[in-house]
């Protein structure tokens, strides 16, 4: 580690608690998909603050809505009305098959708003929500109890009473586990964090069948899958399955926190006044940093582009997967939330892959201990993409096999 950024980290381990494992560089400034650490060392960014920064890093069109936002109003709180998070509510609306929002300050915000709302929707009586193994919906600890991976559980038991894990693409299971006392499935269309696992088309069909059969409410949690990052503004425009409740994050502030539950009215009428609510959620700046990053998203023609790029990267990987068979067996995902999927032996060598594409200045992450994840900013050129598929194949002709 360089000294300047050496020195950095040393003031922040001493000061910040250790809840991450950090590469050594300290950022300091952003410009599309280039990141500068403090040495001035640039890395090309292919995991977007972890599909955060969707339109780049310092976008101009968000950075001055944010600067105007800021220089106008910044905070009331929710007792008030304020104009950014309409006009955010209602874009959301616009383009999906909701009604209304709750908006909060994250992911794992949004799916507690899912959670609590598919409790009250339901009474008393009916309170169990079915996720699936691989999942990631978060940290708090219903987030986590929700979480199916036990190693987010472990030093936090117990868990909160009423989740359940089924296996990934298991419906004659998943039906099995379903009691009286169920209210809720919950999924995402993509499994992320559990290894970039697309569901079947046909198992999500499966799930929408059992909730109407069960009187069930179905959950999309695409924090990670939505505003644009599979090529479609959400995953679920493209699997024919409408849920009745949708969460969304990352993306939707293009790096400020936000996040927002989306759902039909006649569901969303079971939260009134006291039930919930967030300091916070919604905040004018963040709002209004969300408003312009919609509005460039939902541009004529910058989804077309995503999914072409997309088409780009998914083909660059699947022939590194020809190239080097002994460690990769093919790409999977959906639009720029890619993976390549690593063979035994390259498993055992995936965060050495990752670490040197960091030192080489590429930025992506070992995700499911399965795969090599990309999550590149959807304005990644072809010339960028065509940067990372050369280092990545300079890597792998490195690994031992």
């Amino acid at each position: 580690m360089s000294e300047e950024n050496a020195s950095w980290a040393q003031r922040s381990d001493d000061v910040i608690i250790g809840t991450y494992a950090r590469y050594p560089a300290t950022m300091v400034k952003g410009e599309g998909c280039i990141l500068t650490d403090a040495e001035g060392k640039e890395y090309l960014d292919c995991l977007a603050g972890i599909a955060v920064c969707s339109l780049g890093h310092c976008h101009p069109a968000v950075s001055d809505a944010v600067c105007a936002q800021a220089k106008q109003l910044v905070h009331v709180s929710n007792l008030y009305y304020t104009q950014p998070q309409t006009e955010l509510a209602e874009l959301l609306i616009e383009n999906s098959f909701a009604d209304q929002v709750f908006l909060a300050n994250s992911g794992a915000e949004a799916n507690e708003a899912a959670i609590k709302l598919a409790r009250i929707c339901a009474g008393h009586e009916r309170y169990g929500i079915i996720s699936l193994a691989g999942s990631f919906h978060g940290r708090t600890l219903a987030t986590v109890a929700a979480t199916g991976q036990p190693k987010f559980h472990e030093g936090f038991e117990p868990m909160p009473e009423g989740f359940s894990h089924a296996p990934f693409g298991n419906l004659n299971v998943l039906e099995a586990m379903i009691t009286d006392q169920t209210c809720a499935i919950m999924c995402e269309p993509l499994q992320g964090e559990g290894g970039v696992r697309p569901l079947d088309v046909e198992y999500l069909k499966g799930l929408q069948d059992l909730c109407k059969k069960h009187d069930l409410l179905l959950i999309f949690d695409e924090i990670q899958t939505g505003i644009g990052r599979t090529g479609t503004f959400f995953a679920y425009e493209q699997l024919g399955v409408v849920p009745d409740i949708m969460t969304v994050a990352k993306a939707l502030g293009n790096g400020l926190p936000i996040g927002a539950m989306l759902t039909r009215k006649e569901i969303a009428a079971s939260l009134v006044p006291g039930t919930h609510g967030s300091t916070f959620g919604g905040n004018p700046v963040a709002a209004a940093a969300a408003v312009a990053t919609l509005k460039i998203i939902l541009e004529d023609g910058f989804l077309e582009d995503v999914r072409e790029k997309a088409d780009y990267l998914q083909k660059g990987l699947d022939d590194l997967a020809g190239r080097f068979p002994l460690l990769a067996s093919g790409a999977r995902g959906m639009g720029l939330l890619q993976g390549l999927v690593l063979t035994e032996k390259g498993v055992e060598q995936g965060g050495a892959i990752v670490k040197t594409l960091f030192d080489k200045g590429v930025l992506i992450n070992f995700a499911g201990n399965a795969v090599l994840r990309f999550l590149p900013p959807l304005i990644i050129s072809r010339d960028e993409i065509d940067r990372l598929l050369a280092a990545l194949a300079e890597v792998l002709g490195e690994c031992k096999v």
